[in-house]
């Protein structure tokens, strides 16, 4: 059954038409509720004219995730090559592609160049956000003669000055030092659809009621106070094995965990964390629950992440671990961050693609991670081949 509709229009190269949208930056107490987002006119590129294209969004009863469609309704949008157009090679998943997204969408403007996505792309942040960079059907690109330009995580200052007219960029950038100076604009960009906005709030609500009449059954009756919701992602899955063995690292451990809810714990009175995680179970085997304040909400989907970020986005503070989903999680949160911090060894082959002060905003706050199982590890490796080398 049709229960929302909402409409993503691309930008025609004169103007933008106001999208829906939501307010992302929280505030302790209750959940807030949605509000209209306006959009800027983007800068003159000269040659280039773009179409109207309109997305229409249709949310089943369950209000996002496998049940979001789309269906398109195309009108004329001729491309004029005279002044080149850049795009960006899509690759990994939701977070890598938020990434390569807004860092198409900065460095465009930087070298004033329109901007168009891949078809694979669209299909992955579509269905989640109010995207408005035009999308170029398959056949189109595959006409352009498109001239490939690396780049690494973070920004440098050539990429102001990337020479080509039909540029598409690649690598996995996710790193505020390309686009922060933009970050309003951004933050619209992923404005999330108002189906998965209000899926997330109504759980949200759930859980404060949930919470509300578990201290009303205290002796003391229902104190005052409202909860304090502290977004928690735990990234495990494939990264649990090929953190050590690839990068000489680790994942968070309940021992980062604990620290962290502590932070919040000392900050806030009445704190609720609100746990999502690919590793839903090592997260009830590990995370201490005692105190009444930790909630195991996410679904933990990973081919269908739209219910777990918007969640993540709608609480006041968040606590991440490792990975790009965090850390846009966090970004279009707002509010306090908490992250694990040094989770390489130094000699880390990771540390070359990937720099922690530029993916990790000044304002965050860093917990060191324990590297002492990794240093063992090494050390026995190390005193096995010492071994070999006597005999």
């Amino acid at each position: 059954m049709l229960t929302s509709l909402t409409r993503l229009w691309a930008w025609d190269g004169q103007a933008q038409r106001p999208g829906p949208g939501h307010s992302q930056g929280r505030v302790r107490g209750p959940v807030p509720q949605g509000s209209s987002a306006s959009r800027s006119q983007p800068p003159d590129w000269g040659q280039e004219t773009w179409g109207w294209t309109a997305r229409v969004w249709r949310a089943n009863g369950t209000g996002g995730g496998p049940g979001l469609t789309a269906t398109a309704k195309k009108y004329p949008r001729p491309v004029k090559m005279d002044g080149g157009l850049w795009t960006i090679k899509p690759q990994g998943r939701l977070g890598n592609q938020m990434g390569e997204y807004a860092t198409l969408f900065a460095l465009a403007q930087a070298n004033r160049r329109p901007a168009a996505i891949l078809p694979a792309m669209k299909d992955s942040l579509a269905p989640l956000f109010n995207i408005t960079l035009p999308v170029l059907s398959e056949d189109e690109a595959r006409a352009i003669p498109w001239e490939d330009y690396w780049i690494h995580d973070w920004m440098s200052e050539e990429y102001r000055h990337i020479p080509g007219r039909h540029v598409k960029l690649t690598g996995y950038p996710c790193s505020w030092t390309f686009y922060h100076h933009l970050r309003a604009e951004i933050r619209r960009e992923f404005t999330l659809h108002e189906p998965l906005v209000r899926k997330a709030q109504a759980s949200l609500r759930r859980l404060r009621e949930e919470w509300e009449r578990s201290r009303c059954r205290s002796p003391g009756g229902c104190p005052p106070g409202d909860p304090t919701f502290i977004g928690v992602h735990v990234r495990r899955g494939d990264y649990v094995e090929f953190m050590p063995q690839y990068w000489k690292g680790v994942v968070a451990d309940r021992g980062y965990l604990q620290q962290a809810l502590d932070h919040f714990r000392r900050r806030y009175e009445h704190p609720l964390f609100v746990v999502t995680s690919n590793g839903m179970q090592w997260c009830r085997d590990n995370i201490n629950v005692s105190l009444g304040d930790v909630v195991f909400a996410g679904d933990g989907v990973e081919s269908h992440p739209a219910t777990d970020f918007a969640l993540l986005v709608q609480c006041n503070h968040t606590v991440m671990t490792i990975g790009t989903f965090g850390i846009w999680a966090a970004y279009l949160t707002g509010g306090e961050t908490v992250y694990l911090a040094n989770y390489t060894l130094p000699d880390s082959p990771f540390l070359k693609v990937f720099k922690p002060e530029a993916a990790f905003l000044p304002e965050w706050i860093g917990i060191a991670a324990d590297l002492s199982p990794l240093r063992s590890t090494e050390r026995s490796w190390g005193a096995q081949e010492g071994n070999t080398v006597q005999s």
